[in-house]
């Protein structure tokens, strides 16, 4: 009896001793969790403000291409129906495969994320500058391939990333609702600006180059943004 009492004795302090000591390296834990998270930018920081308004530039690229390209292509391209329906559909079909890839790629390289949403976006602005400016059919059709595989549907979430990781834990629900605020109302601007230009002008090529244009200035903002905190923090750890 007595030896039973004192294995049992023996099991209990060994059972308390561990547990105490879990309890202990998940409260360290949690300081840790709770010191990353007050590092993390503000609401409305600098570099969160530049991917909203990125995402702005980029969602007005995509919605010109959903609202206005059938028109564009029936009136100034001489599409017919067949051909309109085919091009339009292509954007999209070749956006799902673009999605998967650059998503997978930028979780295999977490530290090159910046470098591939600066480069999906310059590629993108290429690829609308080129729907207007190719010279043939063809040029056309492979230019919107290329936007439909690196445009918007490559780089969302790759940029919905970088702002969980940005955003502070407590306005994370925040932090998206402007993200998608800033995307959506894109969805607003692009066709009804691109009506007015279409209506002063005759053409809505220059809807395209302007298109083209924001997402390249959108783009460098964030670019100068990540790198201006990128050296901020530097000078920090060397401090």
């Amino acid at each position: 009896v007595a030896a039973i009492l004192v294995i049992m004795l023996c099991v209990f302090t060994l059972i308390i001793r561990g547990k105490a000591k879990s309890d202990s390296a998940q409260a360290e834990k949690q300081t840790q969790t709770v010191t990353e998270d007050e590092k993390r930018a503000p609401l409305f920081s600098g570099l969160l403000c530049s991917v909203y308004f990125l995402y702005f530039c980029t969602c007005y690229g995509y919605y010109l291409i959903v609202t206005w390209l059938p028109s564009y292509l029936q009136t100034e391209r001489g599409f017919d129906g067949g051909a309109i329906g085919l091009a339009s559909a292509l954007v999209a079909v070749v956006g799902v495969p673009g999605a998967l890839f650059f998503s997978h790629l930028s979780d295999k390289f977490r530290n090159s994320k910046v470098k591939v949403i600066l480069g999906l976006e310059i590629v993108a602005a290429a690829m609308l500058a080129f729907t207007v400016l190719s010279p043939n059919t063809t040029m056309l059709m492979v230019s919107l391939t290329l936007y439909g595989l690196l445009g918007k549907m490559a780089v969302d979430p790759i940029l919905i990333s970088f702002v969980s990781e940005q955003a502070s834990a407590k306005s994370l629900g925040r932090a998206f609702s402007l993200f998608n605020f800033f995307g959506m109302s894109s969805a607003v601007v692009a066709p009804t600006l691109t009506g007015f230009i279409s209506d002063v002008t005759g053409s809505k090529e220059i809807s395209f180059v302007i298109s083209a244009c924001l997402v390249v200035t959108g783009t460098l903002i964030f670019a100068v943004v990540t790198l201006y905190k990128k050296k901020a923090t530097q000078r920090i750890a060397s401090a």
